[in-house]
């Protein structure tokens, strides 16, 4: 049996390994996605005005930690993650048998079901990369843990997942074995600040759809 930690692997290789295809354009639920609209408020504006330009002023300065501290986590507490059916779960190994793989790793941010340990995940975001690092594929290690996911729970509805280097951001979304990757949402911008806030409210939505 072969053994890969996620942060190992990059996207070329799992789609040659393991059957996966990406598409460059036309993938209806990314473009879904992309043209998600949900209502802002003024004081949510307030703060991803404020977020998105102290990024702005410190983004090359942070490491990932400050990054991860001063940035993305009250950007998440804005969206609200947190429901009676899910939750957010930092820094859990992930590990599945798929094909010749054993598949494994430190998944650094996601949304499940389940109190003290994940059953379900729905969203992953992936990397908190500060703009120095240019050392692997944080694509790979995003899909590497969406597709161990796959394999764990059995499932057919998309999986969502988001991975950040710096101040960009790229939304990625898989069904089955096919998936596509967005551009760089900039987060120092603030109309991309907004866009991404939809984007991960959009993904609440969506998961809320699953309990109703």
């Amino acid at each position: 049996m072969k053994k890969r930690d996620f942060k190992d692997w990059h996207f070329e290789e799992i789609n040659d390994e393991f059957g996966y295809i990406r598409h460059y354009e036309d993938f209806e639920m990314l473009e879904v996605w992309l043209k998600a609209e949900n209502p802002i408020n003024e004081a949510e504006h307030k703060e991803l005005k404020y977020l998105s330009k102290h990024l702005f002023r410190n983004v090359e300065a942070w490491n990932e930690d400050e990054l991860k501290f001063f940035f993305l986590s009250p950007l998440i507490r804005l969206v609200d993650f947190h429901s009676e059916h899910y939750k957010p779960f930092t820094q859990r190994k992930l590990s599945a048998i798929i094909g010749d793989w054993e598949v494994s790793g430190i998944a650094d941010f996601f949304i499940s079901t389940g109190i003290q340990n994940p059953k379900q995940p729905y969203f992953f975001i992936h990397e908190y990369k500060s703009e120095k690092r240019k050392d692997n594929d944080p694509l790979g290690q995003l899909l590497a843990e969406m597709i161990v996911t796959q394999q764990l729970n059995k499932f057919d509805f998309p999986l969502y997942g988001c991975y950040i280097v710096g101040r960009n951001h790229f939304f990625s979304v898989l069904k089955e074995k096919e998936y596509a990757v967005s551009d760089a949402f900039v987060a120092t911008s603030e109309e991309d600040i907004l866009s991404i806030f939809k984007m991960m409210r959009f993904v609440k939505k969506e998961i809320d759809k699953h309990f109703e």
